[in-house]
Formats: C-alpha cells, structure tokens, sequence
C-alpha cells in the first residue's frame, strides 16, 4: 500500500499523556493515569455511553456522582454503520445513507466527520471506519474494509484541525481473521495516533474468537499508549479483556439493561422486576456504596430491591435508579481491577471474581473465559 513517509514517520502533536503506573506480572493487565485536556483519567476504565450527548437515566450531576470520568458521546454522525447498512452505501468517497428521521440523503465522509468531531471539542476523537460484522461471510468484504479503514484514517490526519487539543484514535479493524487484525494493527501503530482502539467486535462473535483478536492486538500496540476495545461492556468480558492487556471500554449496557428492571451485582445479573424480590428489603446489591444502595445516614438513599420492583414495572424512576447503579457498579469494578494491579494481585482479583459470580461451581465457568485466561497465565479452575 503507497503511503506518504513523511506523514507516517514524522512525530505528531499530541494532547494526552500517558503514564504507565504498574503491570500485571503474570498477565497483560495495566494501570495508568492518562492525563486529558479536562483533567487526569485512571485506567482501566469503563466509559458509559451518551447518547445524543445525554446518559439515558441520569443528569449530569448524578453521572458525575457515579465517578464517571470519561464517557463516550454519540453525535447523529456517528451512528455505528453495521446498523445503518441497510440505508448506506459505502464507497471510497464516504458513506452514503438516507436519514433514518426523514429519508434526506446524506455523505459522511472521513473529513466531514473529523471537522464534526473538531467542532465538538471532545479530548478524544475517532477516526471513520468502514465497520463490517464481523459474523459475516463474505472476507474479501473485511479486507476490503480493514484496508480501507486504513486509507480513511491517512485522510482523518490530514483533515484534523486540533491535535493539540483532541486526540485522535484509530480503530483497528479486520474481522476475526487474526492476519488480517494483524496487518491491520503495523499500519495503525505506523500512523503514531495517541491511542488506538480495537473495533468491529460485540457484534455476535463467540467470546472464543473475540478474546483471541484482543490478544492478538495488544500484543502488537505499544506500550505507551492508550488500548481502547470498543462496544464492551459485560463485566466478565471487561475482567477478562482487562488481563488481556485492554484498557478502556464503552458500552450502552449499564443503563438499557437499566430499562428492563436489571441490576448488576457481583453475583450476576438480577431481573428486579420478578416477584421474587417483591418484599425483598434488601439493598439493591449489599456493601455498594452507589447513591442507591447507601443508607440514609451514609448520605445515600436506601433504595431497596422491593422498591426497584414496585417502580420499575410502573415508573421510570425505577430504570433511573438501577441506571445509576449499574454505572456505578461498573465504575467501581475497574477501579477494584485497578488496585488489584496496582497491587500485583491481579490474576487473584480474577480468581475472586469469577468464584463470587458462579457461587463457587467451577464447572460453571464460561470454557471461553478459562481458556483466555489460561493463555496468560491465570488458572480458573485450579484448587485454591
């Protein structure tokens, strides 16, 4: 692929520092401080999403109060394309769809994209990429995107106004086809952007394989900079991703599971709108200390699951209250993996994790989490 030399090799502004704390010893899992225009990040982190500019469920004040430090914001142009490709085309110009809201004809083009994203003023950016799922059987289709990706982010470079003040991240892309992920990650790491993000995956994958191309790729990124893998959001997938040698992730999970009456808890996931939890006067998870579940007299509000059940089936408050909870739960589970690291005692965080969700019944764990692990070094179902 021609390239220009003098674009690849020359250094580039950047507006993010990143400082690598501690790493696992046995695994790839990292801690790090990356330090934004807005202000300093830890990492790992989970960044909830907000759409239209907005986290469903929750004001500002309340997502601040979550310890939400960074979250991802959707804009109209942004809209995954593998969920508009039944109205776009995509050519080497751009993408062209009709409006999802009124049938107009539009063009998205690598440039328009990147000047959209410059007027917003987010510290992070991302490059357009030509997003294929990675489910489908058609290869010469995801090569044709990953090399096209590539070419799209040479012109996000030279159209991006502000890399003294936004970062902009390329996203990695070639399907399942670990060759490929690879080709793809040398041209990227070539392009020396502030960080670099894993994309085309969540898209109905098995965990098997999606685990195989985020280890595939951290192993070929640097480690100065920043590895974001985007569309996860299960905490099993981040725990596991994490060890991987992942840093940040993003999902709309937390608050549309929110929606549903769900609650995520150490012991799994709970549909609060069963009967079950009807007279359950029980603290949505027990020793959280989100604004949910704190009592009274810690400054929280003493929701209980019976409360949760009787809203969530009538009102919306009910779906607001679990969105807070289950970002926050989140929120802290990186920050736990975090000290874990920070603390050499990673792969036994993992070990706990896993023993807590599944009640301790090894035969319960998921095959594809043993194996991932086991590829670096961590052993689920060894005796304790």
């Amino acid at each position: 692929m021609a390239q220009d030399d003098d674009m690849v090799l020359r250094p580039r502004p950047t507006a993010l520092k990143f400082d690598l704390i501690a790493k696992c010893s046995i695994t790839k899992a990292r801690a790090a401080i990356l330090n934004l225009p807005h202000g300093p990040v830890s990492l790992p982190i989970f960044m909830p999403v907000a759409t239209q500019g907005s986290l469903k469920g929750l004001t500002p004040k309340q997502l601040e109060e979550t310890s939400c430090r960074l979250c991802l914001n959707n804009t109209y142009h942004l809209f995954q394309m593998v969920s508009l490709l039944k109205l776009a085309q995509v050519t080497e110009e751009g993408v062209r769809f009709l409006s999802p809201h009124d049938g107009t004809p539009m063009l998205l083009t690598p440039e328009h994209s990147i000047s959209l994203q410059n007027s917003i003023g987010s510290d992070i950016i991302m490059q357009l990429d030509d997003v294929i799922a990675t489910t489908s059987p058609d290869h010469a289709r995801i090569k044709e995107a990953m090399h096209r990706s590539i070419r799209w982010l040479d012109r996000c470079i030279a159209a991006h106004q502000k890399p003294a003040s936004q970062n902009l991240f390329c996203i990695v892309q070639g399907g399942l086809d670990l060759d490929l992920r690879r080709e793809c990650c040398r041209e990227m790491v070539a392009r020396d952007t502030p960080g670099v993000a894993i994309g085309g995956l969540s898209g109905g994958e098995a965990k098997a394989e999606y685990c195989k191309v985020v280890d595939t790729c951290t192993d070929l990124l640097p480690d100065h900079k920043p590895r974001y893998v985007m569309g996860v959001g299960y905490p099993e997938d981040i725990i596991v991703s994490i060890a991987l040698g992942a840093d940040m992730f993003d999902c709309v999970w937390p608050t549309r599971t929110a929606r549903f009456g769900n609650a995520i808890t150490n012991s799994g996931t709970l549909n609060l709108k069963s009967a079950a939890y009807a007279y359950d006067f029980g603290p949505v998870e027990e020793d959280c200390k989100c604004i949910c579940c704190r009592p009274p007299a810690e400054g929280g509000l003493g929701i209980t699951r019976a409360y949760i059940h009787h809203t969530s089936a009538k009102e919306t408050v009910g779906a607001h209250l679990l969105s807070m909870h289950n970002v926050h739960y989140l929120l802290d589970l990186v920050r736990r993996a975090r000290e874990a690291i920070v603390e050499q005692r990673y792969p036994g965080f993992v070990r706990a994790y896993f023993a807590r969700l599944y009640g301790n019944e090894k035969g319960r764990y998921p095959r594809w989490a043993v194996d991932a692990l086991m590829g670096v070094g961590v052993d689920l179902l060894a005796e304790d």
